[in-house]
């Protein structure tokens, strides 16, 4: 006798998160309508708004956001969170109004919520603000986690406050970094990127003798950032002597220092072997290997490989990629290419956001051309410009009066 099986909202959210995935957003909604009501609660709504944000889907996001309001559902700090780490992304502006909803509703902040918000001040480099986040979290009663603690030392670093910076890597590594292991893999790259190769000579003698998959990684990582290419092979190859088959993002770390460094033989040579030994070539690898290409100069071998990636395979290559291709097309003033650059992110799937008009405002303006009609182009696709898309618009105008135009009136 065959048992049939019940299923509940959770394995309802289970199946909608496989197929929003696998063949993507609309499908994922058409399932949901296939659902029996009194399953299609919170989870199946939350499962699909993080799907959108996945897919980095402005619009689709914020239409689910207020369909769950509208269905009723208590606000929840996962929803908000959800919203507020796609705003961070795209539309930094926005941020202001989910925490007005939060505080309206009562939602409490999570270390989550305190993370994206930390980030998004450091990416700003609203040093201050974001100091002024962790006094507010701290507060609380919230402390900051490892991935926060991680997160302020590379914007100090990037702020050129490197004392700062070394501060907060200290207090990561707390009195004995023999029993805080599991620090490591932040500590490597930090400590790379402050430049500082006697501390990450330090941390991987603690761990060399039996490093962990996330230690190696973090070693390649952290020597490639130094400059020390041959001690990231070296690593790589005691990495590949751990598993019969290792998957394509253990490959991709060492891709990254090769493309960092210009080393385009050497990313060639590594690609052939991750075919050689089975490894699924994937969005991360095309991503590594287009950028190998275009930090050596060849942005059309870029293009190409990329073009191969989008029409060879189901899965579609990452939105940074195709960027990394727009945004040299964009150098050279080459309108043709970086219009099709945007046409073929559209093919792909990728909703218009503003860092492609302002990449393909500085086509035109490179190419001293005036972009006919482009206000009304952001306009029919929802974008509104940010302080400097607006402060590039007035250079492509068609129609724009010069000190010479006057005289010559």
């Amino acid at each position: 006798m065959k048992q049939q099986l019940e299923f509940n909202e959770k394995d309802y959210a289970s199946r909608l998160d496989l197929i929003a995935k696998i063949r993507g957003l609309q499908k994922a909604e058409d399932y949901i309508q296939t659902i029996p009501k009194s399953f299609r609660g919170e989870i199946i709504y939350r499962t699909l708004l993080a799907n959108c944000v996945v897919s980095n889907n402005l619009k689709k996001a914020e239409e689910v956001f207020n369909k769950m309001k509208d269905l009723e559902f208590p606000s929840t700090a996962f929803a908000c969170n959800q919203l507020l780490l796609l705003y961070k992304r795209l539309d930094k502006k926005k941020i202001a109004d989910v925490l007005l909803l939060m505080e309206k509703e009562n939602v409490k902040p999570t270390l989550f919520t305190y993370r994206i918000l930390i980030d998004t001040k450091g990416l700003c480099n609203d040093i201050s603000g974001m100091d002024q986040i962790v006094e507010t979290m701290k507060a609380e009663g919230i402390e900051p986690d490892i991935q926060i603690q991680s997160v302020l030392a590379k914007h100090y670093a990037s702020a050129g406050l490197m004392e700062k910076a070394e501060e907060v890597l200290k207090a990561m590594e707390g009195d004995n970094i023999k029993e805080n292991r599991w620090v490591y893999r932040f500590l490597l790259p930090l400590y790379a990127g402050l430049g500082k190769a006697d501390e990450v000579e330090r941390i991987w003698k603690i761990c060399d003798s039996k490093p962990r998959f996330e230690e190696f990684l973090a070693g390649i990582e952290a020597w490639g950032k130094l400059g020390k290419i041959e001690k990231s092979e070296e690593i790589f190859e005691r990495l590949l002597k751990t598993s019969k088959k290792l998957p394509a993002r253990y490959y991709t770390h060492l891709l990254k220092v090769y493309s960092n460094h210009k080393m385009l033989e050497k990313g060639k040579d590594l690609v052939k072997r991750m075919a050689g030994n089975g490894c699924q070539i994937g969005p991360f690898t095309w991503d590594a290997l287009v950028k190998l290409h275009v930090e050596a100069g060849d942005v059309e071998k870029a293009d190409s490989i990329l073009q191969k990636a989008y029409q060879q395979n189901e899965i579609k290559p990452m939105f940074t990629t195709f960027m990394v291709v727009m945004e040299q097309y964009a150098r050279r003033g080459d309108i043709h290419n970086a219009e099709k650059m945007l046409h073929r992110m559209r093919q792909a799937g990728y909703v218009a956001r503003v860092s492609q008009f302002q990449t393909l405002v500085r086509a035109y303006i490179n190419a001293k051309a005036p972009a006919y009609g482009i206000r009304e182009r952001m306009k029919a696709d929802n974008i509104f410009p940010n302080k400097s898309l607006a402060a590039l618009l007035p250079q492509v105008d068609a129609f724009r009066r010069t000190s010479v135009s006057d005289l010559l009136d």
